[in-house]
């Protein structure tokens, strides 16, 4: 049996490894291409990328079976995930390909897929797609005649930020701000930079080399130490940090105190609501989210919408019942309207445009609700494919049932789930008991290692 490619955020891997090899990404191309191949027109496919190495492996590969079936490429080079799903909408394109692996260090690199309309595609559509791939290829291939022709746009970067900065009220300025800015070494490198100055702000750019070894390594948003101590070395307002692929961000504030998405969101939503911008009077956040957002939302009269672990998640629940904010505690933040996907430099944006608006330091700003005690561990499998065997086994579910019925008692809660991107479960509890959320995480984590052990063995 065929093992499944696709994960919650597309494919990935490790590089030049399967499925992160040229060949799978050139089925990948004959694919996807074949799939969204509907009509007599010439098709065409936006395909951007971030700044590993093994892009320059990757880019050609897909190029090959796209134009293989027929469709057209268009080659934008380093730029943001949403930049991307936003040229494609722009360009009427047929889909749109990114190949990236955000956050995940320079080994790794993934190829995920947006529609026509700018979002990513979902679990049918995907499993179609793989279907394709895995069910005779060379069926799909096209006549000499009517083979597709690649090139690369030289202002993609001008559309798109153009395109971020309309996001903003034309008389808002960012003058006077002192903002350090951390790209991760990543494909925002030269955008994010570039669009917080010319909206006025004195930048202070960090994570803007890079050398295709680089990307997230001690620097971006799951490295936040640099852009904290830069924050603070250069007496800066507020420090914007961003991944590998710039759809998240994460932010501290001047004194170099962490603020991470779930506070943005909250900030965010209640501006929204202040200004008559917020649909359904709801944010639409996952699983992972804070206790203590969930009560700062009921708090402001609005209501917190949760979606299993996955940006992709939330934004078909936005699509669905018609909501336009949400996101993720990671600080995927998708901006319903502006784009369609998360976006890391139009969030901060968002909060920067705060800054102006009230006049108050980011300390103030940022800090919208007290959290409630959260711990998150992972356990490390000698594979993915371990996990359920993991789950199931008795001592593991007895342990599970039992830190449940003890965190809610105290009103708190419990979740426990593998990651769709690594070999990984996730332990998460939060309560206002931290002793007892410590304890429990702990004890879960030892429970599922010993079992995987025992897998393993």
């Amino acid at each position: 049996m065929t093992s499944k490619l696709f994960g919650t955020d597309g494919v990935r891997g490790t590089a030049n490894a399967y499925p992160m090899t040229a060949d799978v990404a050139m089925k990948i191309g004959m694919a996807a291409g074949a799939h969204f191949t509907n009509g007599d027109h010439r098709h065409t496919v936006v395909i951007g990328k971030d700044t590993r190495l093994s892009g320059y492996m990757l880019e050609p590969a897909l190029t090959a079976g796209f134009i293989s079936v027929g469709m057209d490429v268009i080659l934008v080079g380093p730029m943001p995930t949403p930049a991307v799903a936003m040229l494609t909408r722009s360009l009427r394109a047929d889909m749109g390909v990114v190949i990236s692996a955000s956050h995940n260090p320079y080994e790794d690199n993934g190829i995920k897929l947006f529609g026509p309309d700018g979002f990513k595609l979902s679990d049918a559509t995907e499993d179609e797609i793989e279907h394709l791939l895995h069910n005779g290829l060379d069926a799909l291939r096209v006549a000499p005649a009517k083979l597709g022709k690649a090139r690369r746009m030289e202002d993609a970067t001008g559309r798109y930020i153009e395109s971020v900065k309309a996001t903003l009220p034309r008389d808002r300025r960012l003058d006077g701000l002192k903002v350090v800015v951390d790209c991760a070494n990543g494909a925002a490198y030269k955008v994010a930079p570039q669009v917080i100055w010319e909206l006025g702000a004195e930048v202070i750019p960090i994570g803007v080399e890079p050398d295709g070894f680089n990307i997230n390594k001690g620097c971006g948003s799951l490295y936040p130490e640099r852009m904290q101590q830069a924050v603070v070395s250069h007496g800066a307002d507020i420090g914007i940090s961003l991944d590998g692929d710039a759809d998240r961000i994460q932010v501290c504030d001047e004194h170099g105190a962490m603020v991470d998405g779930d506070q943005l969101m909250g900030l965010i939503a209640r501006a929204w609501k202040r200004d008559g911008k917020l649909q359904g009077d709801a944010l639409v956040a996952t699983v992972m989210s804070n206790l203590g957002l969930e009560r700062f939302i009921e708090g402001e009269g609005l209501k917190m919408v949760r979606t299993k672990v996955g940006d992709r998640y939330v934004v078909e629940c936005m699509r669905r019942d018609g909501y336009n904010l949400g996101g993720e505690q990671s600080g995927h933040i998708v901006l319903g309207g502006q784009a369609t996907t998360g976006d890391g430099l139009m969030a901060g944006l968002e909060v920067l445009s705060e800054l102006i608006q009230q006049g108050r330091r980011a300390s103030e700003v940022c800090h919208v609700f007290d959290r409630v005690p959260q711990v998150l561990k992972n356990v490390r499998l000698a594979h993915r494919d371990a996990a359920k065997a993991v789950m199931d086994s008795k001592v593991v579910t007895d342990a599970i049932g039992a830190a449940e019925a003890r965190l809610e008692a105290s009103g708190g809660r419990l979740l426990i789930r593998q990651s769709g991107t690594e070999p990984k479960i996730r332990v998460m509890a939060e309560g206002d008991d931290k002793a007892l959320v410590e304890e429990l995480v702990d004890g879960l984590c030892a429970t599922i290692q010993g079992e995987a052990a025992k897998e393993a063995a």
